[in-house]
């Protein structure tokens, strides 16, 4: 069976064509990635706090997926603002000095495993 040829002046044409599909693909996938890992990060996040008992603070952990025109992001966060980084780095205190609050390192480990889990989801999709 003989190949169909493409004429020069149409090249350029069919190249864009299946570049956008292949951008099409690409895009379809990374949103399916990141929205996946959002969720996963903040059950992830979810159950560290639960295992050091903190109830309230533990089930605040959620994710939301946003799509922007050129990328796709995921933010994981807590419903009660502040308390996550007082949390991780400690704080000070009234009288001043930091002696007796101390951090509770529970977002970084986290962080760390899911972006290395997502890079190679990625990876593996692209």
């Amino acid at each position: 069976m003989a190949k169909k040829k493409t004429p020069q002046a149409k090249l350029a044409t069919a190249l864009q064509k299946i570049l956008k599909e292949y951008e099409e693909d690409v895009t379809e996938n990374l949103d399916e990635v990141t929205k996946q890992f959002g969720k996963k990060g903040a059950q992830a996040v979810r159950g560290e706090a639960q295992g050091k008992g903190w109830g309230e603070y533990a089930t605040g952990w959620t994710s939301r997926f946003d799509k922007e025109r050129l990328f796709s992001k995921s933010t994981i966060y807590n419903k009660t603002p502040g308390l996550p980084h007082l949390l991780e780095h400690g704080h000070a205190l009234r009288g001043g000095g930091r002696s007796s609050t101390r951090s509770f390192v529970h977002i970084a480990p986290v962080d760390e495993k899911i972006s290395e889990e997502y890079l190679r989801a990625v990876k593996k999709k692209i």
